[in-house]
């Protein structure tokens, strides 16, 4: 009838696929993002789980690097990956029974180590900053004899050497205090309960030789953090794009005769 006022609704969609939860094109992206993310997740713990080890440290003696309590991270390596300045975890029984150590390494098979030529520890003759010492403190409370470390062994202190019990205890020892390098199993690479971060490099000993290179714990960590991120991201684009499609403004709406 020519006084027909019926209408009729044009499609929300306007034509351009969308649904209840977003587009083809969107709901493939979503899917993609979660499949990566959960990926990269599980690669980094597992990569982390096979090369790292934590740790606890029961004893003040590597304050402040690395306080009583703290939690560590410490990837596995052999011994004679260790170098100058390295934090390393090893098993001597001859220092405590049936226990995990946590010093750092001050001088590696060959070398001469003393203590003290105006207030800093010398190896080679070469004196060592130590900038991870307590503010203050002496690179040790009394003077040692020059100790030569016997090849294949690792002469070993604490950060806190007032409170420490280190190589400087076993002088007396028939290897005068140093320690295997098959004792180690382990180098700290950083502290992760406080939240510390990655431990500062020892560059007091650069001039005596090459330093090690930190392990890949950035790396796994910016692989676990992507993929929880992308994870997120694409589990969530379901329900934003739903709420967004709800906020729609109906329709405009046309004659029923309309073309």
């Amino acid at each position: 009838m020519g006084g027909e006022s019926t209408t009729r609704t044009a499609p929300r969609s306007g034509g351009t696929g969308m649904g209840p939860v977003g587009s083809r094109t969107g709901r493939m992206v979503s899917g993609a993002a979660v499949a990566l993310g959960f990926v990269l997740f599980v690669a980094g713990f597992a990569w982390g789980a096979v090369l790292y080890r934590p740790y606890t440290v029961p004893t003040s003696s590597m304050t402040p690097t690395i306080d009583a309590g703290d939690r560590v991270l410490a990837e596995r390596v052999d011994g004679d990956e260790v170098r100058r300045g390295d934090v390393v975890v090893f098993k001597d029984t001859s220092w405590v029974t049936n226990a995990l150590v946590v010093k750092r390494v001050v001088a590696v098979g060959g070398d001469t180590v003393a203590c003290c030529t105006d207030g800093k520890l010398t190896v080679n003759g070469k004196q060592i900053d130590e900038p991870y010492l307590p503010a203050g403190t002496a690179a040790e409370i009394s003077n040692f004899p020059t100790v030569t470390v016997p090849k294949g062994r690792l002469f070993l202190l604490g950060d806190e050497r007032q409170g420490s019990l280190d190589s400087t205890a076993h002088l007396t020892d028939a290897a005068q205090g140093t320690v295997a390098q098959s004792a180690v199993s382990a180098r700290v690479d950083a502290v992760v309960w406080p939240m510390n971060g990655m431990l500062q490099r020892p560059t007091g000993f650069e001039a005596l030789g090459a330093l090690s290179t930190p392990g890949p714990l950035r790396l796994i960590l910016t692989l676990i953090v992507a993929g929880g991120v992308l994870v997120l991201a694409g589990g969530a684009y379901g329900p934003v794009a739903k709420r967004l499609g709800g906020r729609r403004s109906p329709g405009r709406t046309e004659p029923a005769g309309a073309h």
